[in-house]
């Protein structure tokens, strides 16, 4: 695996490449950005806004290395997955304190974000059965049908900071074992645990040009959504940006998979088991400090519940505020200081229009980390 700086353990600043047709590359960009840790603003290392010219030869690559990657058999493809597999498990712990680190979620958070990728690497290890076609004799006279599964072609791949493992694991081994070339962007927020996966793909075996990284914000988004060469996008993110991406890309003849925010409500009836309820109630609230598409913003209590809305108070009040990586960490920072910014104006606004406050985690101070852009559990009714 090549080095890369460890942020939990050096000062060293680390910065991310590019990989294009399997060399790992510094972008010629001027436009860089600092990679902070959300915990105490400390910059980890920088990621480049790749030139047009890097992305045009990202994709041209891709596209060079598909007629052979296509062609290459299936067993072979999938004995990369397997390799890729065993090093994602052999070196998870060590990504998951980099992902912490420039992402701010809790260590348990982060091992649970590579291992949710993880078993997306596991099931590309069955690709010899999931390619299989069909074939149908006599559906009508003189008739038979079947059917078989090709690959695209070249597909790209644009992820969002709150899970820099799962969602790109989500992405590139599926494409790749199934025969196509990939070109991943991931969140120029977090951008470190991701570049120590594709290295452990390249690693594994994956051959030059099958699959390649760009760094960037709108601009590369964009050269992806309208490159001729691209087949396929998958997208997972905010809803503003994943319309864009949605409709640019399908104006351009493209497949998309477009994945956005959600917000997400529970109802809870008065024969629910209590305990249980309010366990699950704090931890799909206030879990990766909310940063995730599954959390949850509006509990109705229907009956007897609304009685338990002190108990749930006094359950978040007892989750511990702290950087990620502190033993028994319950809430982590948020990813930026805007973030920070953002969510404090929405507690802002709630009070503003008469929501009663019943707690306020705007204040929260961290011994040790007065820096960190942290947010504590709150709760309006």
């Amino acid at each position: 695996m090549n080095a890369i700086h460890h942020p939990q353990q050096s000062t060293g600043f680390t910065t991310a490449k590019l990989l294009i047709n399997g060399e790992f590359v510094e972008s010629s960009t001027n436009h860089w950005q600092d990679i902070v840790n959300p915990a105490t603003q400390e910059v980890l290392g920088r990621v480049p806004f790749a030139t047009a010219e890097e992305v045009n030869a990202a994709i041209a690559a891709a596209q060079n290395a598909l007629a052979s990657w296509r062609q290459t058999p299936i067993q072979a493809r999938m004995r990369i997955m397997l390799k890729l597999q065993d090093l994602i498990r052999n070196n998870l712990k060590s990504i998951a304190q980099v992902l912490t680190a420039e992402q701010g979620k809790t260590l348990a958070d982060a091992e649970g974000d590579i291992q949710r990728g993880l078993e997306v690497v596991e099931h590309a290890c069955s690709i010899g059965t999931l390619q299989m076609g069909e074939y149908i004799e006599g559906v009508a006279r003189g008739v038979d049908t079947y059917t078989v599964q090709q690959p695209l072609g070249v597909c790209a791949g644009i992820t969002p900071f709150n899970f820099p493992a799962m969602i790109p694991l989500w992405m590139f081994p599926m494409a790749i074992v199934c025969g196509n070339t990939f070109v991943l962007k991931p969140s120029e927020q977090d951008p470190l645990s991701t570049m120590m996966l594709v290295e452990l793909a390249i690693e594994a075996g994956i051959p030059a040009g099958v699959l390649n990284v760009v760094h960037g914000g709108k601009e590369v988004v964009d050269l992806l959504c309208t490159h001729h060469d691209i087949k396929a996008i998958s997208f997972v993110g905010s809803t503003a940006v994943g319309t864009h991406v949605y409709q640019l890309a399908g104006q351009h003849g493209k497949r998309v998979q477009s994945m956005m925010g959600a917000k997400n409500h529970v109802v809870v009836m008065p024969d629910a088991n209590k305990e249980q309820t309010l366990n699950a109630l704090v931890g799909a609230a206030f879990g990766a400090a909310g940063q995730r598409c599954m959390a949850l913003s509006v509990a109705i209590m229907v009956g007897e519940a609304q009685h338990w809305v002190d108990e749930l108070v006094n359950k978040a009040k007892t989750l511990k505020v702290n950087a990620g990586h502190e033993p028994n960490t319950d809430v982590g920072p948020v990813i930026s200081t805007r973030a920070k910014a953002r969510v404090i104006d929405l507690i802002n606004s709630g009070v503003e229009q008469g929501a009663k406050l019943l707690l306020d985690g705007r204040d929260v101070q961290v011994s040790g980390y007065e820096q960190g852009n942290f947010v504590g559990p709150t709760i309006f009714n």
